[in-house]
């Protein structure tokens, strides 16, 4: 199977937000595997990033109607919402175990299943959402080449012919961009 184009996703959201179940089925056979090698680089947790996958899904299903490719390309934006999806998954897990904790002696907590405390999910909770408001800080091209490049994992070479741009231009948004990221996320690293 090809990797899709974004003008394949972008004609499969658009059916997905007419309520085309093939297209919504399509959509995930195509885009599933990033998406859940995202969710468990978030997690951890390969039984979370499976229950924040589908939901991601679900959401999606709601949501296509409000996508708009000016915006961002389709696999970036359905990063978005899996992100949020994990983040929020993170903070509900959070949350939880500090109301269990509160119930628990002192000195007891529940066993953690992912080896992270609520100290480290917090952590990470937040150095995701830094680099959401790092990446929209970047003009709208460079974060469109970094968001592919770091969620297609496509090359310098096949982003140029992709967004049909000169190479030297994309190594320079890209090079540009995660100088970028990087000084906004010092402070959060």
């Amino acid at each position: 199977m090809h990797a899709p184009t974004d003008q394949e996703l972008m004609e499969l959201l658009d059916r997905v937000a007419l309520r085309d179940e093939p297209a919504l089925r399509r959509l995930y056979e195509c885009t599933c595997a990033r998406l859940y090698g995202l969710a468990l680089r978030i997690l951890g947790h390969k039984d979370w990033a499976e229950d924040v996958l589908q939901d991601s899904y679900l959401n999606i299903w709601r949501n296509a109607p409000q996508y708009r490719s000016a915006l961002s390309p389709p696999l970036a934006w359905m990063g978005l919402v899996v992100r949020s999806r994990a983040l929020d998954f993170l903070r509900r897990r959070r949350a939880e175990r500090l109301h269990l904790n509160e119930e628990l002696n002192e000195g007891q907590s529940p066993a953690d299943d992912a080896g992270h405390g609520p100290s480290q999910l917090a952590e990470a909770s937040e150095q995701a959402a830094a680099l959401h408001r790092c990446l929209e800080r970047l003009e709208q091209r460079q974060r469109q080449v970094v968001s592919l490049a770091y969620l297609r994992d496509l090359s310098h070479a096949d982003l140029a012919r992709q967004l049909q741009i000169p190479l030297g231009t994309v190594k320079t948004w890209v090079r540009r961009g995660l100088e970028q990221l990087r000084r906004c996320l010092a402070p959060h690293v």
